[in-house]
């Protein structure tokens, strides 16, 4: 085994592999703003069913009571788990795809992604509407400067979703 190691050493001084950068760590290029998007909207549509909810009277039962209380623990982790999915998702775009010229070109880039990642702590961490709608406007604005940066023009509309807000879409074709 220690040839083969030495080998492969030698080889990597002499030829080293190119450096690779992609969300994939394989330079595949295939990157989207969407599920933040989706994750910002999902996280919308959580705080509204918990504000929905209602709340078992004195005079409930025990399981209408231990129904209430599933139905808001679904609802609160399907809260953080899209928070955390919108985090990961706005991570992804600025550590891997995102460079220097786009943040040169975008002047407002850096404060936008920094903005988001606090607005998703925010929804994740409390039952926050406004915090929630933070997070899909500036997911609409990542989107806006990401298909920006592939000459590709877009359009808002309103969202086929429950949430009934606007997202930022490529206009292909």
């Amino acid at each position: 085994m220690a040839p083969l190691h030495s080998l492969l050493t030698l080889l990597d001084r002499v030829s080293p592999a190119k450096i690779a950068y992609a969300h994939c760590d394989i330079p595949c290029g295939i990157y989207d703003p969407h599920h933040a998007q989706m994750a910002a909207h999902t996280v919308i549509r959580m705080v509204d069913l918990i504000g929905q909810l209602e709340k078992p009277g004195p005079n409930a039962t025990a399981d209408q009571r231990q129904e209430y209380m599933n139905k808001l623990a679904r609802y609160i982790a399907t809260k953080e788990q899209h928070a955390e999915i919108f985090k990961t998702e706005v991570r992804v775009l600025w550590g891997d795809y995102f460079k220097p010229e786009h943040a040169q070109q975008f002047p407002n880039l850096h404060d936008l992604v920094w903005k988001s990642l606090k607005s998703a702590s925010k929804g994740r961490q409390e039952i926050n509407l406004l915090a929630a709608e933070d997070m899909l406007r500036q997911a609409n604005e990542i989107a806006t400067i990401f298909w920006k940066t592939k000459n590709v023009p877009t359009y808002s509309a309103k969202s086929p979703y429950p949430t009934g807000r606007e997202t930022v879409y490529p206009k292909i074709g």
